[in-house]
């Protein structure tokens, strides 16, 4: 339940600012100049926040879709990414929003306009490339469908554009709009995952990983593409043996035509969102495990890297091809 809405003067008539607050009709509204007034304040306490966030309704001014990192992508030539909305409903605790904001108030931009503008100018100037665009790289981008309608409304112009990829990143059950949907060949559904003990523990009011893979079979079986993200790749005791059981019960569950592709990352973060985060959870035995410094992020050794990945691509290789595999290094 959110109690308290924070919504912009320039935008309290928006559709789409309306919309949203038929849904919260017994949260208590706030009128305020500019989002950055309540988002950007200094001292405030990620975790208290985290225990009682509240929502803000804004105008997004620029910045609607840029140049995805290098070393995010899944095949095509030119790679972007675009985010509706600011932080998460879920609570991970290797996820690098709680060291990116201060805030853990959401941030919900509703001039959706503004964004088709933007993914439109991108795609005509890039006609003789692959293009893919990522959805939720700030956020969770299925995890508040039922509220925003974003997805809903993006897809309406990937529908125009069916040579033009569009991925979805999520760790929800958000089945909607899909399933009401004819599936779209150019559209990705991709799922974080690790293994059910590990999520547990670190996966906090996220959804279950049995409960996650129902999902993704549902959907498979539709018509849609799936992707599969092990990103991060978790360390610990009995790693092989629970990575074994979870891919393979993937694998064996769902499918696997409507599989679009795979990747595999390690655990890492910026050396100085690692310093934020860690004063956050001192105590967290993720943080403590063999992490290092490499090249201005703090991750797991070389070779631990390199034997986690191995083991799961030479694992999935004997369900499917090479080509679909991907290892994301940002």
């Amino acid at each position: 339940m959110i109690e308290t809405i924070y919504v912009e003067d320039a935008i309290q008539n928006h559709p789409k600012t309306k919309f949203i607050l038929n849904k919260f009709k017994k949260s208590r509204i706030i009128s305020i100049n500019k989002y950055g007034e309540i988002f950007n304040k200094r001292n405030q306490n990620f975790r208290i926040q985290k225990a009682n966030p509240c929502l803000i309704l804004a105008h997004k001014k620029d910045n609607f879709v840029l140049p995805a990192p290098e070393g995010f992508g899944i095949g095509s030539s030119k790679n972007f990414y675009f985010s509706h909305m600011y932080n998460c409903i879920y609570d991970c605790r290797y996820c690098f929003l709680q060291g990116m904001y201060s805030s853990a108030n959401y941030v919900i931009f509703v001039n959706f306009e503004d964004f088709d503008i933007s993914i439109k100018k991108i795609i005509e100037n890039n006609v003789d490339s692959k293009v893919t665009f990522f959805s939720g790289y700030d956020c969770d981008s299925l995890a508040l469908e039922n509220v925003t309608g974003f997805a809903k409304h993006i897809l309406s112009i990937f529908r125009k554009y069916p040579q033009i990829e569009i991925e979805f990143r999520t760790k929800s059950l958000q089945k909607e709009p899909f399933l009401s949907a004819k599936p779209m060949r150019n559209v990705i559904l991709a799922y974080s995952l690790m293994p059910e003990l590990m999520s547990n523990s670190l996966d906090n009011k996220a959804p279950s990983i049995s409960k996650r893979i129902s999902v993704i079979s549902e959907l498979a079986l539709k018509g849609w593409k799936i992707g599969l993200r092990f990103d991060p790749l978790i360390h610990g005791e009995n790693w092989k043996e629970l990575y074994k059981e979870l891919l393979e019960n993937i694998y064996n569950n769902i499918f696997l035509d409507n599989l679009h592709s795979v990747s595999f990352g390690s655990l890492r973060f910026p050396k100085r969102m690692f310093k934020d985060i860690f004063k956050l959870y001192p105590h967290e035995p993720l943080f403590t495990s063999p992490l290092s410094l490499n090249n201005k992020m703090i991750s797991y050794d070389i070779d631990i890297e390199e034997e986690m990945t191995s083991f799961c691509k030479n694992l999935s290789l004997k369900y499917i091809n090479e080509d679909q595999i991907f290892k994301c290094s940002i």
